[in-house]
């Protein structure tokens, strides 16, 4: 999180002092000054004005000590006037931007935040800045407080909501960090925004501390959605594979899922996949494994790489035997009683390149029944649309299912695996950006959006 800096501090408060006309004797700003603050009088007494104006000379000069001093001698006056103690708080805080005083700029600004001789907009932004500056001063609860303030006034300002999400976290209170973070992420949906993927963090830590597996579970999803990287696909995938209920019939399907997202960490499950996909029948997809396993160095080397050579032999033959009897099996698997045989063969031809036959054989299984599992059918349907490049059925398809032993979630992951891809490909596509690098603005500029209304 950005801080709020001293630099902007010293810029607002400088802009709040400048302008001003000299203090003194029953002094009375001209109408367009009063209208900040109308029916309120701003004098200042004789024998006050003559201080106030030394130590603004020394503020000037950056004589900080004398500044000080003098400031401190001001205490001795009775019955100052309102306006009397926002200048001396005004001063001070230019004193403390210039000193690098936390506490004493914080006091002075919430004093002169709660005067009447700022604008609104001048209070808003002394309150963005009391609640950074507490923030930064690790006075959490403070920031929480002042942060508040703002965005009751201005729920909009991201970088409030970041403030208070932060300061509420450091203190330990997960649960209302919870619930700030779920409000942000709700006003992404409703924005079709995507969520920053600090929040996001955030909020699976926040989960995580108070020991809630649902809902961090619920935050890698999201992370997997919209910031599909390895290791938030590792963990997601590994609490899929460990869920109550997930049953050990889709361990292929997760490899599947594992070797897409680059997940497959060591040689026994490169060569565990690869004895599924033979004992699937599908050789083609047994080859995709250990190639895989070969490609990433962690096959064919050390002590087991005679048992990998003898794998990687074993599944290039039974590819080449496949290849000549694709269709053998086809004429018994129509006559069968149960859709499972022409299910199995036509994945085998999808795998193989020929998506129109396989999948109308597929369809022609799934629609036959008698099945174990027509959730599971449903989910390597969709893998051969998706394969085909029909990523709209496929979704249909994924989205359909409804098992709980795995397979909805399964379906889930297909969907964000294909919506990454379609992103990553739009992004390879787009022409580089052209757009200059907007300039920073000028701090004048700054200072005088800051300086008070006149």
């Amino acid at each position: 999180m950005k801080k709020i800096s001293y630099l902007f501090a010293a810029m607002l408060v400088a802009a709040l002092g400048s302008g001003m006309t000299p203090l003194t004797s029953n002094l009375t700003y001209a109408a367009d000054e009063a209208a900040a603050a109308p029916e309120k009088q701003l004098t200042v007494r004789a024998e006050m004005g003559k201080p106030l104006n030394e130590i603004q000379e020394l503020l000037n000069t950056k004589q900080f000590p004398q500044a000080l001093e003098k400031i401190n001698a001001l205490n001795a006056f009775e019955n100052k006037t309102p306006y009397e103690l926002f200048a001396i708080d005004r001063m001070r805080a230019v004193l403390a931007s210039g000193t690098n005083d936390t506490a004493l700029l914080a006091s002075s600004f919430e004093n002169m935040i709660n005067t009447p001789f700022l604008t609104d907009a001048q209070k808003m932004r002394l309150t963005e800045t009391l609640a950074g500056t507490y923030f930064n001063a690790k006075k959490y609860d403070l920031a929480t407080v002042w942060a508040r303030k703002f965005l009751a006034k201005d729920n909009s300002n991201q970088q409030m909501h970041s403030v208070l999400i932060r300061a509420l976290y450091l203190q330990n209170d997960f649960a209302s960090a919870i619930k700030e973070l779920n409000a942000q992420l709700a006003e992404d949906d409703k924005a079709n925004r995507i969520p920053s993927q600090d929040n996001l963090r955030l909020l699976g830590s926040c989960y995580q501390q108070t020991k809630d597996t649902a809902g961090y579970t619920t935050v890698l999803e999201r992370m997997v959605a919209n910031y599909p990287q390895k290791d938030y696909w590792g963990d997601l995938l590994y609490r899929i594979e460990h869920k109550p209920g997930f049953s050990d019939r889709l361990r292929l399907d997760l490899y599947r899922l594992l070797l897409k997202t680059n997940n497959l960490d060591d040689a026994s499950q490169y060569a565990e996949m690869a004895e599924l996909a033979l004992l699937a029948g599908l050789p083609v997809e047994a080859k995709t494994a250990v190639d895989a396993g070969y490609a990433a160095n962690v096959m064919g080397t050390g002590k087991e790489a005679g048992k990998h050579k003898q794998l990687r032999d074993r599944v290039y033959k039974q590819v080449a035997e496949d290849a000549k009897s694709l269709d053998a099996g086809e004429a018994s698997a129509q006559k069968a009683k149960t859709g499972t045989g022409l299910l199995n063969i036509g994945y085998n031809y999808v795998i193989n390149k020929q998506f129109e036959k396989g999948i109308s054989l597929m369809e022609q299984g799934l629609a036959k029944g008698g099945l174990k599992s027509t959730d599971e059918a449903k989910l390597h349907l969709g893998m051969a649309y998706l394969q085909s490049g029909n990523r709209a059925k496929a979704t249909e398809i994924f989205q359909s299912i409804q098992g709980a032993d795995g397979t909805k979630d399964l379906g889930r992951m297909w969907v964000y695996l294909s919506n990454a891809e379609v992103r990553a490909a739009a992004k390879a596509a787009a022409p580089a950006a052209a757009a200059p690098a907007a300039a920073a603005a000028p701090a004048k500029e700054v200072a005088k959006e800051a300086a008070p209304a006149k």
